[in-house]
C-alpha cells in the first residue's frame, strides 16, 4: 500500500483547550477517508495541520515518502476547507482561469474538470448566479485543475439541500473511481457510510477507531424477534455463547451475536427448545448503531 499521508502522534492546543490527542493514523493511495466525529471533534483542527494553515504542537506528519518537503507536496494536494471563494461579478471559466494562472496550470483543464461537476453547460454563468450546490461543485472542479494525487473536503455537503448532496456524494465517488484518493472530515454519518471506504472516528480530539467502514466493529449483526413466551426466549438468549447484548423495547426483542449465525440456525434452535417465534429478521448493524456502541463505551 503506498501511503498518502501518514499522521504521527499529532496533538494541538488552544491554551488549555486540546483540540487534537495523540493522533495517528494513515491514508493510502486509492482510497475514500473520512474523518468522522460531532462538531468540536478536531476534525478541521486535523485537516488545518496537515495543509500547513495551523500550527501543531506536537507530533508530525509527512507526506507521500517522507522524502518531498511540505511545500512542493501541497502542490500535489487540492483542498476545500472554507466556503467557495470566487469573484461574484466573473464568470465560473473565468474564476478557473485565475486559478490556472495560479497553479501554472493550462486552461485546457477548464472544461474537463467543469464536466466531471456537470458545470459546463453554466462556464459562462457570473459565480453570483449559482446555487450554494453549484458553488461548491465549482470549487471541487478549482480543487481538482493540477490534477491532484489527494483531494480533502471539509464537510462538503454542509448546508445544501438533499439533492445538492446527492451530486456532490456522486461527484465524490466518480473522482474516486478514476484514482484520486479523497480524505473528507464529516458529521454525518450517512454520508461517510454512503461515500467512505475506510473513516477515522473522532472524539474530543481523540482518535476512537481508525479502519475500513465496513469493519468498523466486530459485530456480526443481529436479530429482530417476537413471540409469545418472551421470558424464555430472554433467558435461553442470555445464557447461548453466540449471543451478547440482549436489549427488549415493548414486546420487540433485539439480540446481538458475537459470532456468525444463520437465521435458519437459529429459528431450529429456538424450535428445538420449544419456543416459536412470530416474528424473525436478521440485520447487519448500520455505521449508526457501531459509532453509537464506540462512543458510549469511551
Amino acid at each position: 500500500m503506498e501511503p498518502i499521508l501518514t499522521i504521527n502522534n499529532l496533538t494541538k492546543k488552544f491554551g488549555y483547550l486540546t483540540a487534537v490527542k495523540d493522533l495517528s493514523f494513515t491514508i493510502n493511495k486509492g482510497n475514500v477517508y473520512g474523518i468522522l466525529g460531532p462538531n468540536g471533534s478536531g476534525k478541521s483542527t486535523t485537516l488545518g495541520i496537515v495543509l500547513n494553515v495551523v500550527n501543531k504542537t506536537e507530533g508530525d506528519f509527512k507526506w507521500f515518502d517522507g522524502n518531498t518537503s511540505n511545500h512542493d507536496a501541497l502542490k500535489k494536494v487540492g483542498a476545500i476547507i472554507e466556503s467557495p471563494n470566487f469573484y461574484p461579478y466573473m464568470s465560473a471559466y473565468q474564476n478557473l482561469k485565475l486559478v490556472c494562472r495560479i497553479k501554472g496550470v493550462n486552461y485546457s483543464k477548464i472544461d474537463e474538470k467543469l464536466s466531471i461537476v456537470g458545470l459546463v453547460d453554466r462556464k459562462d454563468s457570473k459565480f453570483r448566479t449559482y446555487s450554494l450546490g453549484m458553488k461548491q461543485r465549482l470549487a471541487i472542479a478549482s480543487a481538482l485543475l493540477n490534477d491532484p494525487e489527494i483531494l480533502i473536503l471539509d464537510e462538503p455537503t454542509n448546508g445544501l439541500d438533499p439533492q445538492g448532496i446527492h451530486q456532490i456524494r456522486e461527484i465524490i465517488k466518480e473522482i474516486a473511481q478514476q484514482g484520486t484518493t479523497i480524505l473528507l472530515a464529516s458529521h454525518l454519518l450517512d454520508e461517510v457510510e454512503k461515500v467512505c471506504t475506510h473513516v477515522v472516528v473522532l472524539r474530543k480530539g481523540v482518535k476512537l477507531y481508525s479502519g475500513r467502514v465496513d469493519e468498523m466493529t466486530s459485530s456480526f449483526g443481529f436479530f429482530e424477534l417476537k413471540c409469545n413466551t418472551p421470558d424464555a426466549l430472554i433467558s435461553l438468549l442470555e445464557n447461548h455463547k453466540s449471543f451478547g447484548k440482549i436489549k427488549q423495547y415493548d414486546n420487540l426483542i433485539t439480540a446481538f451475536l458475537t459470532e456468525p449465525m444463520k437465521s435458519e440456525d437459529f429459528n431450529k434452535l429456538l424450535f428445538d427448545n420449544g419456543i416459536i417465534l412470530t416474528h424473525l429478521v436478521q440485520r447487519k448493524e448500520s455505521l449508526e448503531e457501531q459509532f453509537l456502541q464506540l462512543t458510549d463505551n469511551n
